[in-house]
């Protein structure tokens, strides 16, 4: 007599979902695909963005605010507006792991991805007062950068009627043009978290250098990493499942393709901090103040 599961194990689903999709290919497959994608983190850890001026210049506080308002613009076309559009992609896109896999296999990189999802649309997790899911759409997000925008004094129209940089505008396309390749796109989101945990905290504290309130709530309180103690973010742990997604996506005949492409989405990140920081002046008495 064959038992049906029983409704009983709804503990660690962050942990069941990568243990699922490990055992969907053979190990030696899982260990090679994680020792690649460690060197190319690596690889990533020593490229130009990751030590760009822009972070010290930001974490300084020698913007001001106008300029601070326009790269609040420029990365808002570039990730911010997309961001989740391209995670929904990667959702869908799992499909392309079938047949390949085994006949379910897509549902374990859609459960993880799914947590990540949850927390950009504002869910937390725990039960609410009605034992139901905790969340509220206006902390989605987006929603938050828009607030910030608004805290720096921009309009619905300032919004829609600023032209965005070429550069901008290159970074969105560069990965909108991934939307047809489950492997790529959830490779350059992780590029994309990593982009989020570097700039995040340069950028709350530049903001707090013109007088923004950044403490206890809003984006910047839920972007960065999950060991900061002055706010509630997991993007590393959401970037580690992205990167464990492709574990399970990907073979060999990936890695130079995908290692081009990182880089690639990389060294547009590396010319959109450039232009960000092109025209700045440093003011002199900030240093010395």
């Amino acid at each position: 007599m064959i038992m049906s599961k029983k409704f009983e194990d709804f503990n660690n689903p962050r942990e069941k979902a990568l243990q699922g999709m490990k055992d969907s290919i053979p190990a030696s497959q899982w260990e090679e695909n994680l020792q690649f994608l460690k060197q190319l983190r690596n690889k990533i850890a020593q490229l130009p963005v990751s030590k760009h001026p822009a972070i010290e210049i930001l974490n300084n506080g020698y913007l001001d605010k106008q300029t601070l308002t326009r790269i609040h613009l420029e990365y808002r076309h570039a990730i911010v507006q997309i961001f989740t559009d391209a995670l929904l992609k990667a959702q869908f896109l799992t499909k392309q792991l079938e047949p390949k896999l085994h006949s379910g296999a897509k549902m374990f990189p859609r459960v993880l991805l799914s947590l990540n999802i949850l927390d950009e649309f504002g869910f937390r997790p725990g039960l609410d007062k009605d034992n139901y899911y905790l969340g509220n759409p206006e902390y989605a997000h987006y929603p938050l950068y828009e607030d910030l925008l608004n805290d720096y004094g921009l309009t619905e129209a300032d919004r829609r009627n600023y032209k965005p940089s070429k550069i901008a505008d290159q970074v969105r396309t560069f990965l909108e043009a991934s939307y047809d390749s489950y492997i790529n796109v959830v490779a350059l989101l992780a590029v994309a978290e990593e982009e989020v945990i570097l700039f995040s905290p340069p950028l709350r504290q530049a903001t707090k250098f013109v007088n923004i309130d950044v403490e206890g709530g809003g984006y910047y309180h839920v972007h960065g990493v999950s060991t900061d103690e002055t706010a509630e973010a997991a993007d590393d742990d959401h970037q580690d499942d992205l990167w464990f997604a492709l574990a399970q996506a990907i073979t060999k005949d990936d890695y130079e393709s995908l290692t081009q492409l990182c880089l690639n989405y990389c060294a547009l990140w590396t010319e959109f901090w450039d232009a960000q920081i092109a025209d700045v002046q440093f003011i002199e008495e900030k240093k010395l103040a």
